[in-house]
């Protein structure tokens, strides 16, 4: 994992109101990525130990449940740091690569799960909690948490150098025309753009009750990219997980000559994002 340097600024009372554009509505996205389990796997970047070690040392036991956990990459992740952990993940194809890696996963949309009695000192959402309702999601999270016990969603946002941006946002647009999902969102734009959602899921824990106030957590760092390793994780992104096959390979094709046109690689830019507050003992 590289080096990473981290701080935790709480989010203002009064943030941005989220979008009009709800992620958590797009249920054809929000469960298609198991269409190709063993890449997604393969090509996700990994969390921060920071980020894990932060929340960790924040919860109140060992129990953590991950919601969205798709192929168990954050899950692996806690129980390498001694957790126990149990997904919660709504695509049976996800859940069965992620249990052949040694995480016990149930699925189902984490709105609709029963924990079955079943209590936990921290919920975890790696780039997931976007597909959750904002308010049912963090009451349901206020439910299953022992007192003292974590709720952190978090994400990895990424800064593709320009000419990539450009040619993805370029071929993109010119490829699939009719989408009804912006590109510029997975371009340098990103990283800004996170602003908001995470104001959204801020407001909506605020919302929800049962929890102290929410703080936004941040850590920034470098990963290099071949341009075959770029392109082997481009297809696990929601925005092309839905594309059919030849009009991915379109895309890929425009972006892997960005990158020939570059030398074959490049550096990426990512921040780790999370929103995070803590269970209190009366619940909502």
């Amino acid at each position: 994992m590289p080096t990473i340097n981290g701080h935790m600024p709480t989010l203002p009372p009064e943030g941005p109101r989220p979008s009009t554009h709800e992620p958590h509505r797009h249920r054809r996205m929000a469960e298609s990525f198991g269409a190709d389990a063993e890449r997604y796997d393969r090509a996700r970047p990994r969390y921060p130990d920071a980020l894990v070690e932060r929340v960790t040392d924040a919860a109140p036991g060992p129990d953590v449940v991950d919601v969205g956990c798709g192929t168990g990459i954050a899950s692996r992740q806690f129980q390498a740091a001694g957790c126990r952990v149990l997904g919660v993940d709504p695509d049976e194809r996800m859940a069965e690569l992620a249990r052949r890696l040694g995480v016990g996963v149930e699925v189902a949309a984490w709105e609709d799960w029963d924990p079955d009695g079943r209590e936990f000192d921290a919920v975890v959402a790696a780039q997931a909690w976007h597909w959750t309702d904002p308010v049912a999601g963090a009451a349901k999270a206020a439910r299953v948490l022992r007192p003292g016990g974590v709720l952190a969603a978090f994400w990895n946002v990424f800064e593709l150098p320009p000419e990539v941006a450009q040619a993805f946002a370029d071929v993109y647009q010119r490829v699939v025309p009719d989408s009804p999902f912006d590109p510029r969102g997975m371009t340098a734009r990103g990283r800004s753009d996170y602003t908001g959602l995470l104001s959204g899921v801020a407001d909506g824990i605020r919302e929800a009750g049962g929890f102290g106030e929410p703080e936004w957590w941040r850590w920034d760092w470098e990963w290099s990219y071949t341009r075959d390793a770029w392109l082997d994780q481009m297809p696990t992104f929601g925005i092309l997980t839905w594309v059919p096959p030849d009009l991915q390979e379109r895309v890929l094709e425009g972006v892997g000559a960005a990158v020939d046109g570059m030398g074959g690689a490049f550096t990426m830019r990512y921040t780790t994002v999370a929103v995070a507050a803590s269970r209190t003992v009366t619940t909502p």
